[in-house]
């Protein structure tokens, strides 16, 4: 299984969810963690992280384990990027398509961007330009202002709590884990964000057919023929599950839609052992949101076991652990990687 995740808060929760999600019978692990970009990688494009991201992973994995197909899952822009890999595969081999994905997962993942919610509110034209001439003077956009973005749209409980709480009560911050992984922001590639901020949320250009072109293949959603899971939060502020939805009506291939209670990484990294939540599925997917939830079947706690049995489907039989290196892949070094070592001074 791979995984794509946009920010490291994200990745840090999906490694403790593979901890924990041990009776998952799939054919490959495999997380793609995303190195902290420089200046050096400032011309790193959307391009560059389709080919080098999920393509090459897909070719490792089959040097590392033999195995030909894999389950995918994309968490936020991870997800985006997924679905143009999905187009892109698609659209090769004179009609017969790339299929080394069995299955496809989107956590909290636009594709449509007609309506993308409060964040919208920050990319109009004078925004960008102001966003890309930071940019291109240090060559990535700083992790802390993308932070202080998310931070903004939730102002009274990321911003204005520890105000009162902290600085004006002196009390001392409640310990709760997802604030930590919320500090372990990321930066973006200069060439990279201004593509994806540009031509998918301001021009909303993934959506058409031929919107966008990568690796000089035009995408097109619709082709899409890989079965999908997608999962979205109920109070999610970045990624509003009714525009999460619009996935159900654009993928050629069978969708299943699940909605999860609370927000953009708590709703998602909810094991069921916590026993919090519910969520909502509907065996059809109506054009209309609200129609799909009017009609949806409410869950207790965590939307992981539904996964485990939807994923199950695609999966092969089970394997013997596998020892890194004894493939045809050698490791470059001891997990979890050298560029972790790298201070954010």
């Amino acid at each position: 299984m791979i995984i794509l995740a946009y920010m490291v808060d994200a990745l840090a929760a999906l490694l403790g969810m593979l901890l924990q999600i041990y009776m998952w019978i799939i054919i490959a692990r495999a997380v793609i963690s995303w190195v902290n970009p420089d200046a050096r990688l400032a011309d790193k494009t959307f391009d560059d992280y389709m080919l080098d991201g999920p393509l090459k992973a897909l070719d490792a994995i089959r040097n590392a384990t033999g195995e030909a197909k894999v389950n995918v899952v994309g968490y936020c822009l991870g997800g985006t990027l997924l679905a143009c890999t999905l187009a892109w595969m698609a659209a090769q081999g004179a009609g017969k398509g790339d299929d080394r994905i069995a299955s496809a997962t989107f956590f909290t993942a636009l594709v449509d961007f007609k309506n993308a919610g409060e964040l919208a509110v920050f990319i109009d034209e004078k925004q960008l330009t102001s966003i890309e001439n930071k940019m291109r003077q240090r060559g990535y956009l700083e992790g802390a202002e993308m932070a202080s973005t998310f931070n903004m749209m939730r102002g009274n409980d990321l911003i204005w709590s520890f105000v009162v709480n902290n600085y004006l009560l002196g009390k001392e911050p409640f310990p709760f884990d997802l604030l930590y992984w919320n500090a372990d922001a990321t930066r973006m590639p200069a060439v990279m964000h201004s593509f994806y901020l540009r031509k998918m949320y301001h021009e909303n250009k993934l959506v058409e057919p031929g919107g966008i072109t990568l690796n000089g293949v035009p995408l097109d959603l619709r082709k899409i023929a890989t079965p999908s899971y997608v999962v979205s939060t109920r109070e999610d502020h970045i990624a509003p599950w009714k525009s999460t939805y619009a996935a159900t009506g654009l993928y050629k291939g069978p969708v299943k839609f699940v909605l999860s209670a609370s927000g953009h990484i708590a709703g998602i990294v909810n094991p069921p052992a916590a026993g919090k939540y519910n969520y909502w599925t509907n065996d059809k997917n109506p054009k209309s949101a609200d129609a799909w939830l009017a009609a949806a079947q409410e869950h207790p706690g965590s939307w992981w076991p539904d996964w485990q049995k939807w994923v199950a489907r695609f999966a092969g039989k089970w394997v013997p652990a596998r020892r890194p290196g004894d493939g045809k892949l050698k490791p470059l070094c001891d997990a979890p990687g050298e560029y972790v070592k790298v201070r954010a001074d």
